[in-house]
């Protein structure tokens, strides 16, 4: 990625080396954090076992880190983060609407959130409750050993995943599927699920093609490594990794073809309104 001398985001939280702590949430939020805990292979169990333990809130953390500029993988989160506000700043504007940008927190080991306590291994999340996004930096490495992903642009996508729901929260999404939850089966809870993420996936995609078309920031192989990371991630490939054999009403991510698909949708076309993963059908394929 040419990210060159972008500024970084003031938003970024740095917890790292700060006790982690219990704070109970509800909502989507509780459910987002259950269903990052699926999705990189954690027993639900013990996230909500986490949950239960909650305690007061903590006052928030944000570190103007001027130390940042010897902290490489820091500064990189820093300028894909300020990336995704440029973008969805101009998208929002387009669109007649505000955007309000989320902060990162970064953390090591153990992060409190209004959505409860998570662990490094449940993966990156955002929590709506307090309009964070919570990363581990450990999480990249992971990304490339674990699930074969490496490459800078893998790493934004995975950002820009994350950031994608809190623009899902910004207009609404997130609570009319938090409403519907509350009333359907579960295997149409886990549709939801799969819909509401396809859908991040596909706004991950609208942000590298905006950014691009401004800013010109994708080298060659960046497209190919953020598809290798959505394949990656897809619920076939992880369970048949976890279990030898995929279950496809337990998805709540989506498989790995539905996931390139709505990315490289979002990429192709750069426009919010493609990206309607909940019109009938929406999930089997990407529109064009």
């Amino acid at each position: 990625m040419r990210l060159g001398d972008e500024r970084e985001s003031d938003y970024i939280e740095d917890r790292r080396g700060m006790p982690g702590g219990g704070l109970v949430g509800g909502g989507i939020g509780t459910i987002l954090l259950v269903l990052a805990g699926l999705y990189f292979g954690v027993d639900p169990s013990v996230i909500l076992g986490m949950l239960q333990g909650g305690g007061p809130p903590v006052a928030t953390h944000h570190d103007a880190a001027p130390s940042a500029q010897h902290d490489p993988a820091r500064r990189f989160v820093g300028q894909v983060l300020a990336d995704t506000e440029d973008t969805w700043s101009a998208v929002f504007r387009q669109h007649q609407r505000s955007y309000a940008p989320p902060r990162l927190v970064l953390y090591t080991g153990a992060a409190q959130s209004a959505c409860g306590t998570a662990q490094a291994a449940v993966g990156p999340f955002y929590c709506p409750n307090d309009r964070r996004v919570y990363l581990d930096l450990g999480f990249f490495d992971e990304l490339k050993r674990k699930f074969g992903a490496p490459g800078d642009f893998a790493q934004a996508y995975v950002i820009a995943h994350e950031i994608g729901h809190h623009v899902q929260n910004l207009l609404g999404t997130l609570g009319r599927v938090d409403e519907r939850r509350h009333y359907a089966s579960a295997i149409e809870s886990n549709q939801l699920s799969v819909r509401l993420e396809l859908q991040a996936d596909c706004y991950a995609g609208v942000w590298a093609h905006q950014a691009n078309r401004s800013r010109h920031i994708l080298e060659q192989g960046d497209i190919a490594a953020g598809l290798t990371a959505a394949a990656a991630v897809g619920d076939d490939r992880l369970q048949l990794r976890a279990r030898g054999y995929a279950v496809p009403e337990s998805f709540t991510h989506g498989s790995s073809a539905q996931r390139v698909q709505w990315f490289k949708t979002g990429l192709e076309t750069g426009d919010l309104a493609a990206c309607n993963t909940f019109s009938s059908g929406g999930v089997a394929a990407g529109r064009r």
